[in-house]
């Protein structure tokens, strides 16, 4: 009985810690978006982010709000002797945090470190050959996602991708995709979609598409998607978040369902900024 109740307690005392947890962080998130977005980062914004201005006036509230919560709780590293400034920290929350707007979000929860080179790094990795053996390779990168809570950007890269809006290649918007899908565990090319029977239709137009693109990387036929996508879902998922927002007409002309499904799950419709 008394290890019963002592259970019982334990629990309770958990379970009431969680909840003042969840609102202390709350409670914060608002004061952080109540305080005034600074001058400087607006600067940034307008330096470094062409496609602020392309955004209806609510959503580039938002998108400052969601900003302000980003810095505060995220950490940036710089490596290879970069320096992290604010430059460097407003254009990559920004890019990272287009995908948050109009959605339910806990800002990348798993998130902890976004590392941050000064150009493309080089990743040493383990292959699994046909025969079985396991060979060394050496990949030069320009961006990775952990799903230990880390994201690593090239910074050159980061700013080729945001100072060009409408060319569907953008490292930000793709590793920060993979965190969307890293969410419930593996990426797989199915994120946390808003209820269950929406995988039907995800699965279905998804796989149709990626299939495509797996068809037309093998020919060498010329894609609206980078033959990189055809990778893994979860690579094509990342791919095509970047050409959702970057190109949003073409993507609606040539693959009208996976542009339904893509708006229903960021809850916008870049058509309407572009």
């Amino acid at each position: 009985m008394l290890a019963s109740l002592t259970i019982l307690i334990f629990g309770l005392s958990a379970i009431a810690w969680l909840a003042s947890s969840r609102w202390r962080k709350n409670l914060r998130r608002k004061q952080v978006m109540a305080s005034p977005f600074p001058k400087t980062w607006r600067a940034i914004l307008k330096r470094r982010l062409p496609f602020f201005h392309a955004l209806p006036a609510d959503l580039q509230l938002q998108l400052k709000r969601h900003i302000q919560v980003f810095l505060d709780e995220k950490h940036f590293v710089g490596c290879d002797g970069l320096l992290i400034t604010d430059e460097i920290r407003v254009t990559i929350a920004a890019q990272a945090c287009l995908l948050l707007l109009n959605r339910k979000t806990d800002f990348y929860p798993k998130l902890r470190q976004i590392l941050v080179y000064p150009d493309a790094f080089i990743v040493d990795s383990q292959r699994q050959d046909p025969s079985g053996l396991i060979r060394e390779q050496r990949n030069v990168l320009a961006g990775e996602s952990w799903e230990q809570g880390q994201v690593i950007l090239s910074w050159k890269n980061t700013l080729e991708g945001a100072a060009n809006p409408h060319d569907g290649n953008n490292v930000v918007i793709h590793e920060f995709a993979h965190q969307l899908d890293q969410e419930d565990g593996h990426a797989n090319g199915a994120p946390i979609l808003a209820r269950g029977q929406d995988y039907l239709s995800w699965s279905s137009v998804f796989n149709q598409a990626f299939n495509e693109l797996v068809e037309d990387t093998a020919v060498g036929k010329p894609a609206l998607f980078n033959g990189y996508g055809a990778t893994n879902p979860a690579e094509f998922f990342a791919v095509a978040t970047e050409v959702f927002f970057e190109k949003p007409a073409e993507l609606n002309q040539e693959h009208p369902a996976l542009y339904r499904e893509l708006s229903h799950f960021y809850q916008v419709d870049p058509l309407n900024w572009h």
